[in-house]
């Protein structure tokens, strides 16, 4: 049995479902109703299949930690982590991940998976891929087309050869008016274009030397002058940067003449807005989707996620209600692709909220803003057992450290002392400082800055144990 590499696709940003999703923190490391995250659920499905060796990931190089973090989480060390230093799109996604899988002269399968899917029946999921995987040996660029249960306007479509099983692709569409989406499902022809696929690395690579050579030759180039760190591939920048930006649908699929597809029916969704999330999620018998700390009375066919605090519903219908630390959405549930419209507004009135959550995840744990005002900042920091802040210093702000649980060790210019529960220091403006947990136990505390410039920019590193 030729050997199965799963690759991840986690490049994406999320912002259609703001405000959980945030740049810095999108969709695929959500936990949206379940037990895992996206991208952990997105491994698990295929973790038993036979063959299947740990994921090759591709994601963008602000991502690393979460990647990392969140597969060791369910107990998967992945393959090399392939940062991508700029967006370029699916194709050249791809094509750095054929390659790095046929570095060490072996051609396997490559499964590739997007991040941010759901999928309900995974046995079917998996029925399908053991359908694929002959075709796909033997040369095939295999896509799993998913059987439409509405005329939906926002994919785009597949129209298969007649038959069963395998079936040859006679052409990919694009997203149709509702007329022709329904004209598409009557006809029983039609599935709906999944973004997944299952190839051989060889063959992927063969074909975009014939219809997208530059796109190859960049994607080598980027591969060639690859750095590790730890365990991560950072493929080099200019080289990457340089190729054009395509998806493989573009690129490779509407052009092969060895396209196939497998029909799919495993309750299928991209989660692409909170109205997806609704309709895939469990739902009481007033039709609400209730995820999170949320009372409804009078309430129907109803989304609401809260994060924290008590949401309460009462005598509304057909609406999304995502509540989160910073910012609450309140939309009717057949508006919320109007959602993106809200981020742009964000971005260009410089909002953080477009960006990052009140809590941020970083490779040494995390940190929340808690309180703010003119000169002032109040942050909880969660250090992981035996993990260190880079050393550092700022030329804009005093820090006052309170130690709230753990034990902190503290270095402040040339001492190096430690911290036990309730007690305090303070790092005055321009000291070369770090904090480090020295022990098997979490380490919290209280962070409060002072100064004319609290932003985040203001760091200046003198080591770092993550390459930042």
């Amino acid at each position: 049995m030729t050997p199965l590499v799963p690759v991840i696709l986690s490049g994406g940003s999320g912002t259609r479902l703001w405000p959980a999703s945030r740049e810095a923190h999108p969709k695929q490391f959500l936990t949206l109703g379940g037990e895992h995250s996206l991208l952990q659920a997105t491994w698990l499905r295929v973790a038993g299949v036979p063959g299947a060796s740990p994921p090759l990931v591709v994601g963008n190089e602000e991502h690393r930690f979460l990647i990392a973090e969140q597969l060791r989480a369910v107990g998967v060390a992945p393959g090399p982590i392939v940062l991508e230093p700029v967006g370029r799109n699916t194709a050249p996604a791809i094509a750095a991940a054929a390659l790095v899988a046929m570095a060490d002269g072996k051609d396997p399968l490559l499964l590739v998976l997007p991040s941010d899917h759901r999928i309900g029946d995974e046995a079917a999921f998996r029925a399908a891929l053991a359908l694929a995987r002959p075709a796909a040996e033997d040369g095939a660029l295999v896509t799993f087309g998913i059987v439409p249960d509405a005329p939906e306007t926002g994919f785009g479509y597949i129209k298969a050869a007649q038959g069963k099983g395998v079936r040859a692709v006679e052409r990919f569409v694009e997203k149709p008016d509702a007329a022709t989406a329904r004209e598409y499902v009557a006809s029983g022809e039609y599935f709906w274009n999944s973004g997944m696929f299952l190839f051989r690395a060889s063959r992927v690579l063969e074909e975009l030397a014939n219809t997208r050579p530059r796109i190859l030759e960049h994607v080598r180039a980027a591969v060639a002058g690859a750095r590790r760190d730890a365990d991560f591939l950072r493929l080099d920048r200019d080289a990457f940067a340089a190729s054009p930006s395509e998806s493989i649908d573009y690129a490779v699929m509407e052009h092969t003449a060895r396209a196939a597809v497998v029909p799919l029916a495993a309750g299928w969704s991209d989660v692409g807005s909170w109205s997806a999330l609704w309709q895939v999620s469990e739902r009481d018998a007033a039709g609400n989707a209730l995820l999170g700390d949320v009372l409804a009375v009078d309430t129907r066919n109803t989304l609401a996620h809260s994060s924290r605090r008590l949401v309460a519903l009462l005598g509304v219908e057909d609406l999304v209600v995502v509540d989160t630390e910073d910012a609450v959405l309140v939309a009717r549930r057949d508006g919320v692709q109007q959602v993106k419209e809200l981020v742009a507004k964000l971005k260009a009135d410089n909002r953080g909220q477009a960006q990052i959550h009140t809590q941020v995840f970083r490779p040494w744990g995390s940190y929340e803003t808690v309180d703010a005002g003119d000169r002032f900042q109040v942050k909880r920091i969660v250090v992981k057992p035996g993990a260190a802040l880079s050393l550092q210093m700022h030329h804009h702000r005093a820090e006052h450290w309170i130690v709230v649980r753990g034990t902190a060790r503290v270095t402040c210019d040339e001492r190096v002392f430690e911290l036990a529960e309730n007690q305090s220091t303070f790092i005055p403006l321009g000291s070369r400082h770090r904090l480090e947990n020295p022990t098997d136990q979490p380490l919290e505390l209280i962070e409060v800055q002072s100064g004319g410039y609290l932003g985040e920019d203001d760091i200046v590193r003198f080591e770092d144990a993550y390459g930042r």
